[in-house]
């Protein structure tokens, strides 16, 4: 009897001694084990982000231990608390200003759709501004809660093709929003 457990290959062809799998799995599995997260934190969802990236949590076991703090060098942006109408274009410049392909998270209740404040000043929701690919609920949503909703962001990285961002579906999105 061997000591070791041999498992069935993932998808893909195999035979002995070699595997092939197809070019979209292999920068799937590259990129989502790889995100640069751009922390955008206005209030005390930003203390529950801190405490996502402590050693209780550890965020980085994930493939993110290197936060951004420069738009040109994340792929995702992390928008916790609440953002005022004012800030609205520079949240839209911040977007604007990451390379492709980026990715949005929506952390909190302020951020998905402006939480408790529904007066004048506070943008209801920054999908008005960007578009978002996962909401994280909550007020403030847990250190658990916002590694759920980073794992949902990599579920999508690690499936999304390589031609979607080329696609007139997503070119229309981003006209939608004013991007180009």
């Amino acid at each position: 009897m061997s000591q070791y457990n041999l498992v069935s290959p993932p998808e893909g062809y195999s035979a002995p001694g070699f595997f092939a799998t197809s070019l979209d799995k292999v920068v799937g599995l590259a990129r989502k084990n790889s995100i640069w997260p751009l922390p955008f934190a206005t209030s005390c969802c930003g203390i529950e982000f801190m405490a996502t990236m402590g050693a209780n949590y550890d965020l980085a076991r994930f493939g993110s231990e290197r936060l951004s703090f420069s738009p040109r060098q994340a792929d995702l942006l992390m928008v916790m608390g609440t953002i005022a109408k004012k800030m609205g274009p520079i949240v839209n410049q911040v977007y604007e200003q990451m390379a492709e392909p980026r990715w949005v998270l929506a952390v909190g209740a302020c951020a998905s759709s402006g939480g408790i404040f529904d007066t004048y000043s506070v943008l209801q929701g920054i999908d008005k501004v960007v578009p978002v690919d996962v909401y994280v609920p909550g007020c403030p949503p847990r250190p658990e809660q916002i590694l759920d909703g980073f794992m949902k962001i990599q579920e999508l990285v690690g499936n999304e093709s390589l031609r979607r961002r080329y696609s007139p579906e997503y070119r229309a999105l981003l006209e939608k929003y004013g991007i180009k």
